[in-house]
């Protein structure tokens, strides 16, 4: 499994009020969730992103509230991946329940700008910084894990059982 797109970039903390702001969370439809996706940070996201897009962050993304409604914005918005030096554990584990890879390595994070067009191999947890010509060693993600993204989420590998 791998992943290709272009870098959306965010620093530190963003938070699940930003990823998808509390005034939407009157509905639980992905499509709907994803045409706010990121819109209190970055107004212009949503128009921009095409699937398979990957946004970098730097440390404690997705921190804040527990809602699922976050990685699903992602998700549906077409974010293929998100890479970031720390994430939220409770994003962390929301995402991987929806089916929505996401790597922690700071280096990557570090050395990835806006507009890069990056390559990540879920395999061997490689991320290549297509237009720079660098690479970092991210942590790949163990066999049951990429089953769960594979699946789509944690309720469809459960219910494929």
């Amino acid at each position: 499994m791998n992943a290709k797109g272009t870098v959306f970039k965010y620093g530190d903390n963003v938070d699940t009020d930003v990823i998808i702001p509390a005034r939407y969370l009157n509905s639980s439809d992905p499509a709907e969730l994803a045409t706010h996706c990121m819109e209190d940070i970055d107004a212009g996201f949503i128009k921009k992103v095409q699937k398979g897009d990957i946004i970098v962050a730097n440390k404690n993304f997705g921190c804040g509230s527990s809602r699922e409604h976050a990685p699903i914005a992602i998700k549906a918005a077409g974010v293929s991946c998100v890479i970031a030096e720390t994430f939220a554990r409770i994003f962390y584990r929301n995402a991987i329940n929806i089916g929505l890879p996401i790597i922690e390595c700071p280096e990557a994070a570090q050395g990835i700008e806006s507009g890069d067009e990056v390559e990540v191999d879920f395999d061997s947890g490689i991320i290549t910084n297509v237009t720079k010509g660098t690479s970092f060693k991210g942590q790949a993600f163990p066999p049951f894990m990429q089953k769960i993204i594979a699946a789509e989420g944690l309720v469809n590998y459960i219910n494929s059982k």
